[in-house]
């Protein structure tokens, strides 16, 4: 092959790679693909096996029954283990959480064996963790249990998924950010299966699932959520496979920390979970291991 055969194969290589990049980031095309890209930058490990958020200053961790506050390295810097003091409505369970405008969003409920009542939306102070005030929600909506919670101020709402299965677990649940009511549910299509955390970013919804079965070996996923105002329905869009997990286990709540370009995702390991309640332990563990995954994010498509 001559000089001039080479130079010219090299540019159509370099031609068709750029071709195909762009045609990726046709709006027909990346709709259908992942927003982001995503590189695990680093691991903590932290008490709490439900969900996390974070202000840019400080991470917010919820367990079942606890919230945490941990500095950036997580240096664990205070701990409400009574979390439900002054709840109207009896509850045991918090699952994902948020934060916005100085304040906590706490999803609470009741539950037991795969079951949830009592479901409310808690309003906690991130300075000291314990509950300014709640908001509840509306039994119409058909949802019957809460997993996750977000605010969207693009759409000026409130976000909550439900883990449970079946019609609840098929939609998404909206409230008015200023007012606290309801307005309507979307239904995800196609539907994840065991939705565990939401949250909300420049106008779209992210959430995980639980959908991988930990005794198979199989990976959790992050789903991205399609929402319009046209309609009452979400278009779901696979973002990632969680197969760079230290084990398999049961993922949780996730937040994007927007200074730092990073994707928070809670994970646990080592506790082997049925219908959402914990059963002992998998060979090797004596504990449940609970961390935070810290993903460096970059748009795959600039335009």
């Amino acid at each position: 092959m001559n000089l001039k055969k080479f130079v010219l194969l090299g540019i159509g290589l370099i031609s068709s790679s750029l071709y195909a990049s762009n045609s990726n980031c046709d709006v027909s095309v990346k709709n259908l693909l992942p927003n982001f890209e995503y590189k695990l930058n680093k691991i903590i490990e932290v008490q709490g096996r439900q969900g996390v958020t974070t202000d840019g200053q400080f991470l917010y961790v919820s367990g079942s029954k606890t919230l945490s506050k941990y500095d950036l390295n997580g240096k664990l810097i205070l701990e409400n283990i009574q979390p439900f003091i002054g709840y109207k409505k009896e509850a045991n369970h918090i699952g994902d959480i948020d934060i916005f405008n100085n304040e906590l969003y706490v999803s609470s409920e009741w539950f037991e064996d795969g079951v949830g009542k009592n479901i409310q939306i808690a309003i906690h102070d991130p300075n000291t963790l314990v509950l300014k005030r709640s908001i509840d929600f509306e039994p119409l909506s058909g949802q019957v249990e809460v997993s996750g919670i977000t605010v969207d101020t693009v759409n000026n709402s409130v976000w909550m998924s439900s883990w449970v299965g079946e019609e609840s677990g098929r939609y998404l649940y909206e409230y008015d950010l200023n007012s606290g009511k309801y307005k309507r549910k979307i239904h995800l299509q196609p539907v994840p299966q065991w939705i565990q955390g939401i949250y909300a970013y420049q106008g779209k919804l992210y959430i995980t699932a639980d959908d991988g079965t930990a005794d198979e070996q199989e990976a959790d996923h992050l789903y991205r959520v399609e929402i319009s105002d046209k309609n009452n329905q979400g278009k779901v869009i696979l973002e990632k496979t969680f197969d760079d997990f230290k084990d398999y286990g049961e993922i949780e709540g996730l937040v994007i920390n927007s200074e730092t370009q990073q994707m928070i995702v809670h994970a646990n390991r080592g506790k082997q979970i049925v219908l959402g309640m914990p059963k002992g332990f998998y060979p090797g563990y004596d504990r449940e291991i609970s961390e935070l995954y810290f993903y460096d994010i970059r748009p795959k498509c600039n335009k």
